[in-house]
């Protein structure tokens, strides 16, 4: 960080004496340095720019005024510098000059058409690379890239976050399709990830490239260039290139181009031997070395990992906020958007931008990697609330006018109308409270058919007011909705029952056993195998030390274990017949962790509600997993798409699941764990590990020591709760159908009860579905421009697919091809009956 007092004299904010100097009158008569042999034959395209975080050790709002001030600084350094050229990113950041100085901002168009003012990046921020979803990657560029061209008339061709703590693989074909052809990033840096050179091709897994450069040294520079520029020439021998990108301003509280930086570069400019410099833009460099073909340019096919790897955990409430927010958007447009089409309910699109942009906001890396203030997090919280209340209140009232459609007349029952917003057929569990007083043994739950359901009859939320919980178990049609009705007759008879017994759980094929330490065992009842390897091990809450900073900087495994939470007390809470339900509760110090663990009837399924109230400092908190498998192959989730990963012990980051997958004998088999709110993992060889907890001070970087005696603001301190599934499974994750799985999971269905009324609509419909299982439909909106539908489709195994879209409502089908991990982004018209496929960008 640049002092303020370098910053005031440095930049516009200085004294007008100093901001009105002639430059040529500063710079100066420094003695010609010498140049190593051969620098003479490098360029360096000097790249102005003042990295910026709206969020860090300030607030967001503080975040406003530095890149307006920023943006000031840069536009007085070209009034002063001839050529000078700067680059900055961020969609956002152009919405706060709109909004608050225009004048600035035609200002920016101006340096814009001279080419002297570079756009960068085509995200809405420059976001955290691991933790958002695949969706949330795509708004990164739709919002951003429309947004640009609407306040500045062009979009980025350069894709750009330098700051981010990882990059995952799939990223090239998300860069790609929003109209952008190359990368730059910094992190992880030489020592961190050793790839073939610093220019290279990126390879997703899909086969798109993108032409990529990682910043050698840092994108921060307030003095003299001449170090950097020396730094760089001492590897320039191992680079496909002789030109290089050198960035060159204060970064970071923003500031931008220095006058100290503007001096040395003429100096040097001027000296023999010297290396070619010029003032440049990252769309410049990538537009020469394009030109080059005879560059012999390596190619990697990987993730961009690791740095700061305690990131994937810091902050577990903005973790589970996103992974929420996401989800509840996703939800709230493939609903509103059916029923604009199908029960004429309003699409709320300004509301649904305002919310992801919000969303998008706080995806920026030190919010989202929870390496900020500890204000910034109750700044999160609020938008967060913003952003779920959106999406909540947008789908409650669009089922709500489709069930006012639906017929429920018959003032002796109760309905109740579930939306299942995925595009395959689901068999669910839904919960809602009822007000319903015949006694269970003289009530049936049915269909719209008349058909019988599995159902259980258990205490409320309320306890006034003798309202009770159902829970009945229903298949739903694809993308669409089915009535049940609840009245007096014969309850369903569940042939084979889940119940909960001692410690015991058990349905038709699991028989699970709860050890004192709170750790179970998972008997297989079709091999007669038990998942874990040891007995009762599985789900052992280890306790491991913690002693690095809220990044985790210098970290690769939290491997140093000190305890682990004990004493369990067990408890039933269901005793079935459709849902068995047994309660956990164990210690370790001042911390209590609450587990309780369901099965039901039917389903492979083992759901865990977990309530974790948590008092450890400088301790994490690791769910272990240890998977009775030879031979293991890790593979995580990662924003529309896996990866598989050594079984070495270090923490990486992943999304919803990640899984062992292994062999009993002759049989493939494995273990899959989900969860609604984690993303920090670590597997070595058999020992699947979930990243629960981590509690370092706030915004707390090394080298910096704390004092034993001041008090500190500690991360994750108190209550909070989170979903997990287990999922044992033969074969491979892809046979079990994992991706589906996990849609289902952090999207169940919404269940919402009708009075009575008549209606004219059908006790079920369906408005879409997908024919193939590795096929997700994972959006579904309408377009920005136009009334027009888009709908995104995602391969979810690596295999090459035909596969086909229904929309039964409409008497339409629509039939194509994926390629392998293929994002693809279909326009439908649904007044023509066309579809045709778009880009990321609508387009």
């Amino acid at each position: 960080m640049i002092s303020r007092r370098a910053f005031l004299r440095d930049t516009a904010l200085g004294t007008a004496a100093v901001a009105l100097t002639p430059f040529n009158s500063i710079i100066g008569n420094a003695s010609q340095a010498a140049w190593a042999e051969g620098a003479g034959k490098y360029r360096f395209r000097m790249i102005g720019h003042g990295h910026i975080d709206p969020v860090w050790l300030w607030r967001w709002a503080e975040g406003v005024s530095v890149v307006h001030s920023t943006f000031r600084s840069a536009l007085d350094r070209m009034a002063e510098t001839p050529g000078m050229a700067f680059t900055c990113s961020s969609a956002q950041f152009y919405q706060w000059v709109a909004d608050n100085d225009p004048g600035m901002l035609e200002e920016v168009r101006k340096r814009i058409k001279e080419g002297r003012w570079n756009v960068a990046g085509g995200w809405w921020v420059e976001p955290d690379m691991n933790i958002p979803g695949g969706e949330a990657m795509v708004r990164q560029g739709l919002y951003g890239q429309l947004a640009l061209q609407r306040l500045l008339g062009v979009r980025a061709k350069v894709a750009f976050c330098p700051d981010s703590f990882g990059h995952t693989a799939t990223l090239p074909q998300i860069i790609r399709k929003q109209g952008m052809e190359n990368y730059v990033f910094m992190r992880p840096q030489r020592h961190e990830k050793t790839i073939p050179a610093d220019l290279f091709w990126w390879e997703g897994p899909d086969g798109s490239r993108v032409l990529t450069y990682r910043i050698q040294h840092s994108y921060n520079d307030e003095r003299s260039v001449r170090g950097r520029i020396e730094s760089v020439l001492k590897t320039a021998g191992g680079e496909p290139a002789k030109t290089f990108m050198a960035f060159y301003g204060v970064g970071d509280h923003g500031g931008g181009p220095t006058k100290e930086n503007l001096r040395s570069i003429e100096e040097i400019k001027k000296e023999k031997g010297a290396p070619a410099l010029m003032y440049s833009s990252v769309d410049a460099f990538f537009e020469e070395i394009r030109a080059d073909k005879s560059l012999a340019i390596p190619v990697v096919k990987d993730d961009l990992q690791h740095h700061a790897v305690g990131c994937y955990t810091s902050e577990s409430a903005i973790k589970k906020g996103n992974r929420l927010a996401e989800a509840a958007l996703t939800m709230a447009e493939k609903i509103t958007s059916l029923g604009s089409l199908y029960w004429d309910n309003a699409y709320p699109k300004a509301a649904f931008e305002e919310a992801w942009k919000k969303a998008l906001f706080l995806q920026f890396h030190d919010s989202l990697a929870g390496s900020s203030l500890v204000s910034h997090s109750k700044d999160a919280a609020e938008g967060y609330g913003r952003v779920l209340d959106a999406a909540h209140e947008a789908t409650w009232l669009a089922v709500q006018k489709l069930e006012w459609r639906i017929a429920s007349e018959d003032p002796d029952s109760d309905y109740m109308v579930a939306f299942n917003p995925h595009a395959w057929e689901v068999k669910a569990n839904i919960k809602y409270d009822f007000g319903w007083r015949a006694l269970p043994e003289s009530t049936a739950v049915t269909d719209g058919e008349g058909n019988s359901l599995p159902h259980q009859w258990g205490p409320g939320e309320s306890q006034t007011g003798g309202r009770k919980s159902l829970v009945v178990q229903a298949t739903l049609p694809a993308m669409g909705y089915r009535q049940i009705r609840i009245m007096k007759g014969a309850p369903h008879r569940t042939g084979k029952p889940a119940a909960a017994e001692g410690n015991t759980l058990e349905n038709e094929y699991y028989r699970i056993r709860f050890s004192s330490h709170g750790t179970l065992a998972i008997l297989d009842k079709e091999t007669g195998k038990d998942v874990f390897a040891g007995g009762a091990k599985g789900c052992r809450a280890v306790i491991i030390d913690d002693l690095s900073d809220a990044w985790g900087h210098d970290v690769k495994a939290y491997d140093r274990e000190t305890g682990a939470f004990g004493e369990a007390n067990i408890k039933a809470l269901h005793g079935g017949p459709l849902k068995a339900t047994l309660r956990v509760t164990s210690r370790y110090g001042k911390s209590l962790l609450t587990i309780d663990w369901s099965l039901y009837a039917g389903q492979r399924t083992i759901e865990a509600d977990v309530t974790l109230d948590w008092y450890e400092r400088q301790k994490m908190l690791k769910f272990s997993f240890p998977v009775d498998v030879a031979s293991p192959v890790a593979t995580y989730e990662t924003p529309y798409g896996f990866i598989e990963r050594q079984a070495n012990g270090d923490e990486d980051p992943g999304q919803r699941w990640i899984d062992l997958t292994g062999r009993q004998g002759a049989a493939a088999c494995g273990l899959t764990v989900l969860n609604d709110a984690k993303y920090g993992y670590s597997i070595r060889e058999n020992d699947m590990r979930v990243t629960i907890v981590r509690s370092p001070v706030f915004a707390h970087h090394d080298p910096t020591m704390l004092d034993a005696d001041q008090e500190y603001a500690w991360m994750d301190q108190g209550r909070q709760t989170f979903r997990m599934a287990l999922l044992p499974h033969r074969e491979g994750w892809k046979e079990a159908g994992v991706p589906r799985i996990a849609e289902e999971f952090i999207s169940p269905p919404i269940a919402l009860y009708q009075g009575i009324h008549r209606g004219s609509m059908p006790k079920s419909a369906s408005f879409l579905s997908a024919d193939k299982a590795n096929i997700i439909v994972s959006s579904v909106k309408k377009a920005e421009a136009g009334d027009d539908l888009i709908i995104r489709c995602v391969e979810t195994t690596g295999r090459e697919t035909a596969a086909s879209l229904q929309f039964p409502a409409a008497n339409f089908r629509w039939d194509g091809s994926f390629g392998k991990c293929e994002i693809k982004t279909l326009r439908y018209n649904p007044k023509r009956g066309t579809i045709k496929e778009v880009n990321l960008l609508e387009e």
